[in-house]
């Protein structure tokens, strides 16, 4: 339940917990692929008149490709999160807070989830920290093993001296 009556709240904290499936709406046009769902877990608490407090974390699974090599792969995703729910007037201004509003009778902590995860996910994948990636002129695999090619800094020098050539000319 990640929907939460704030009648609940009179009587203390409330556990929130749910999986949120991969084809959900809520994560559109987020610019990643999740490969498994979004579990989430945490604690929601009243913190004065109208504040909400919400500590949880989140975990799942994003494919894609290496942005080295092209290998495709799937990356585990993991965040703890802390947000507040507020009804406050001065929660609209404040980039901390997540609005509510004044006549709000639940809070809906996927906003949050949807939030974090855009931020716990890593911009480019990497199957592997030293993954070498793809040679620049014939396009192989380098981590399966050397192309033959001329070394990037033969090639430099190769076009450095062609072109002090053609500007003696």
């Amino acid at each position: 339940m990640l929907q939460v009556d704030l009648r609940e709240l009179a009587r203390g904290p409330v556990e929130t917990t749910g999986d949120l499936a991969v084809g959900d709406p809520l994560f559109e046009g987020l610019g990643f692929v999740l490969a498994e769902p979004v579990v989430v877990g945490g604690k929601l608490q009243a913190t004065g008149e109208g504040r909400f407090y919400w500590h949880g974390s989140l975990r799942t699974a994003v494919v894609g490709e290496c942005r080295r090599c092209l290998t495709p792969l799937a990356v585990g995703v993991r965040a703890d999160v802390g947000a507040l729910f507020s009804q406050e007037p001065e929660a609209l201004d404040d980039a901390e807070a997540y609005p509510l509003a004044p006549d709000a009778v639940e809070v809906d902590v996927r906003v949050a989830v949807r939030e974090e995860l855009i931020l716990a996910v890593p911009r480019y994948l990497e199957c592997r920290v030293d993954c070498r990636g793809l040679c620049p002129r014939c396009g192989q695999d380098l981590n399966a093993g050397s192309c033959g090619c001329p070394p990037a800094t033969d090639l430099r020098w190769t076009a450095l001296a062609a072109l002090k050539d053609k500007l003696r000319d």
